[in-house]
């Protein structure tokens, strides 16, 4: 499969500030008395993106469909299989950590769960204190001035510092962990299904503040989320994902109004709307999701596309533009049917 190039604007690796190629990611199966592998989890197939620097690109698809292994493969929280990882124009592909640090400061992450991922026996400015201590050289002063002005940009009060986590709200939280991603000022940050947790009152607030901090510190973000009305609200392109591989991939006018993929309809088609003249038909497809260990032949979609025929199971789509930005993977749209 070769790299997603928005072929008519003719873009140069100096538009991109990452570049995902090929990625694979297989976890392997232990089965037997002397635990040998007997079979491979697929949780990343073979997929290639590239994100504009400034831009959101969103990443939606059901739970297990490899969104979120995707992400931490990218940060290199987890090793790829296979495939080559260009963060600005740098090969971190095998990095070893020594070199991957101070690139690490550019690369941040906000997670599902803040309460998860924020020490609950750490109070808010050693959160956000704790990345300036082990990557730059700032004085403890300068260090408060910066956890204060972090913690009135995401919306809290100055001395929330010395707060704990569990005194905070799910939504509060999750500002604590924006702050925190945010105290190296990085370049691009990886959200993971930051607002699926939160109530959906809290969550346009949360997305907003994302929206205003995107503008405020020139962020690129990677938007991970199985809600496509929460992508829609914030990303300037879409990816769709299943069963480890790219289904489809689009500016988000394009994808919501004229989706190209089965897939891509049958979750637009579960997205509720106020609008009746906008209300698509419910689309139910049958069967279960296939296991990541297991996938089926050719196309991956195949055991449950309303739209199947002869060559879904022999041949895998390739990911293919079919109009202008919008690619898919899909022998629909091959015109070697």
């Amino acid at each position: 499969m070769s790299v997603i190039e928005l072929k008519s604007k003719k873009k140069t690796d100096q538009d991109y500030i990452l570049q995902a190629k090929n990625i694979k990611k297989y976890f392997p199966i232990k089965g037997g008395i002397l635990k040998h592998t007997v079979g491979h989890v697929k949780a990343v197939d073979d997929v290639s993106l590239n994100v504009l620097r400034g831009e959101t690109l969103g990443i939606v698809g059901e739970s297990g469909s490899g969104k979120s292994t995707l992400g931490r493969v990218i940060l290199r929280l987890m090793n790829p299989t296979e495939g080559q990882i260009i963060f600005e124009n740098q090969d971190i592909t095998t990095m070893g950590n020594r070199k991957l640090r101070p690139i690490r400061r550019d690369m941040q992450i906000v997670f599902q769960d803040p309460f998860a991922s924020l020490n609950s026996k750490m109070s808010v400015f050693e959160l956000i204190e704790e990345p300036m201590i082990v990557q730059t050289e700032m004085k403890r002063r300068e260090r408060v001035e910066k956890a204060i002005n972090l913690l009135e940009k995401v919306g809290l009060r100055p001395d929330d510092r010395f707060k704990y986590p569990h005194e905070f709200s799910g939504g509060q939280r999750q500002r604590i962990s924006i702050a925190r991603a945010l105290a190296l000022n990085p370049k691009f940050v990886i959200c993971d299904e930051p607002v699926s947790a939160l109530d959906v009152s809290i969550q346009a607030q949360v997305l907003n503040l994302m929206a205003d901090l995107q503008d405020e510190f020139n962020l690129t973000y990677l938007f991970i989320a199985h809600d496509l009305s929460v992508v829609k609200h914030i990303s300037d392109r879409v990816a769709v994902m299943y069963l480890g591989r790219l289904a489809e991939i689009a500016p988000k006018k394009n994808l919501y109004e004229t989706p190209l993929h089965p897939y891509t309809e049958a979750l637009l088609s579960a997205v509720p709307s106020t609008n009746i003249h906008s209300r698509r038909e419910k689309i139910l497809l049958s069967g279960d999701l296939p296991s990541p260990s297991n996938p089926p032949s050719g196309c991956a979609f195949r055991t449950r596309c309303p739209r199947v025929h002869e060559r879904c199971s022999v041949v895998r789509p390739e990911l293919k533009e079919v109009t202008e930005g919008h690619f898919v993977a899909c022998h629909l749209y091959n015109n070697e049917q």
